[in-house]
């Protein structure tokens, strides 16, 4: 009994004096902020590199399967890739950058129209129960102040990537010699590891790609149709910005159950500037594109590969939110994967540890 509460008080004091150092770490950052930099500056490039190498492999080995040679397949997979982001650039960033500079012009006016609309919506529920009103203008003001960060912060972004453009460029290239060498690399991190953790770490790594890869590379591939379709249907039917819109329904489409809502709130907002039956448009796209996600790209592409409950996803997307903003409620659901798969072998490691 003595010997744990022993351990106890020892690994209570590890704890402590683990926070503690973290806080202190904190506390120095104007100290290590240089060399932070500068290691930001190497990562960046080389984790989006290692990224986009994780979601080229396996259609490489796929193709390779086929009887095309390896080189071959590599050279294939990565001109198309690349190839069609560089077009997609070179032909959608001139039509961004105006859609942008109109958006900013016309703020005020667009403003206006909204205001307008927001007013008249008032007026209309001015004879409903106090509370409700007070709610209904409530919401308004809570997302008129999310759209203006958001705007803010993909201004901010814009403006961070054209700094760093020196550093994305070479990307490209990281990626070619990481699908070259990949058996290197996979040797290299064997020869890394310590031998008593190489069995443990490569089936971790095996279980959190079961877990996690499918979902990624089927959730980008859904989020890229569904801005698609998105674009081209707000294009059709005449609604402002459509670029803009169908860029924004893309990404937050690949954060589960809230995404759709935060995606169709600027459309709703711009489609409101133009008319009553723009905003009937809108919501009908919206509710199309849902289907179409739910019933036939969803189960099609993604599956149920994250076997988890949405309880658990939900709580991790609340948490991530709070935490990251949009960034964490995109993060949250990879996040929570690592960590549960984390836990499991811990488990694991831990029931052997005491049998023998």
């Amino acid at each position: 009994m003595r010997d744990r509460h022993i351990k106890w008080l020892l690994r209570i004091s590890i704890t402590l004096l683990g926070l503690l150092t973290i806080y202190v770490f904190f506390k120095l950052y104007s100290i290590w902020e240089p060399f932070y930099l500068i290691a930001k500056a190497i990562l960046i490039p080389f984790l989006i590199g290692a990224f986009i190498t994780y979601l080229l492999h396996p259609v490489i080995e796929k193709l390779h399967s086929t009887g095309v040679p390896r080189t071959i397949s590599i050279l294939i997979i990565y001109f198309l890739f690349f190839g069609l982001i560089g077009y997609g650039i070179y032909r959608g960033i001139p039509v961004l950058v105006n859609q942008l500079r109109d958006l900013s012009e016309n703020f005020p006016k667009l403003s206006m129209s909204y205001t307008n609309w927001v007013e008249s919506i008032h007026d209309q529920t001015d004879r409903w129960p106090v509370g409700v009103n007070e709610r209904i203008d409530t919401m308004f003001q809570k997302t008129e102040e999310w759209l203006a960060l958001t705007i803010e912060n993909v201004i901010n972004s814009l403006k961070g990537i054209f700094d760093y453009i020196l550093l994305l460029a070479i990307i490209p290239f990281l990626v070619f010699y990481m699908l070259k060498d990949f058996d290197q690399l996979k040797k290299a991190g064997w020869y890394l590891t310590p031998r008593k953790w190489r069995n443990e770490a490569i089936q971790f790594l095996k279980d959190i790609d079961h877990s996690l890869g499918n979902y990624i590379r089927g959730q980008l591939f859904v989020c890229f149709i569904i801005g698609l379709l998105a674009f081209v249907s707000l294009w059709f039917f005449g609604i402002k910005y459509p670029l803009i819109l169908g860029l924004l329904i893309g990404i937050t489409n690949i954060i589960p159950y809230f995404g759709p809502i935060i995606g169709a709130i600027p459309a709703v907002i711009i489609a409101a500037t133009m008319s009553t039956k723009t905003v009937i448009i809108v919501i009908i796209i919206i509710m199309a594109l849902q289907f179409i996600e739910g019933n036939i790209l969803g189960p099609l592409v993604v599956g149920k590969s994250l076997h988890m409950h949405p309880i658990i996803i939900m709580l991790a997307l609340l948490a991530g939110g709070e935490i990251a903003g949009i960034l964490g409620l995109m993060l949250a659901v990879p996040i929570i994967v690592i960590l549960r798969v984390m836990l499991v072998h811990a488990v694991s490691l831990r029931r052997q540890q005491s049998q023998h």
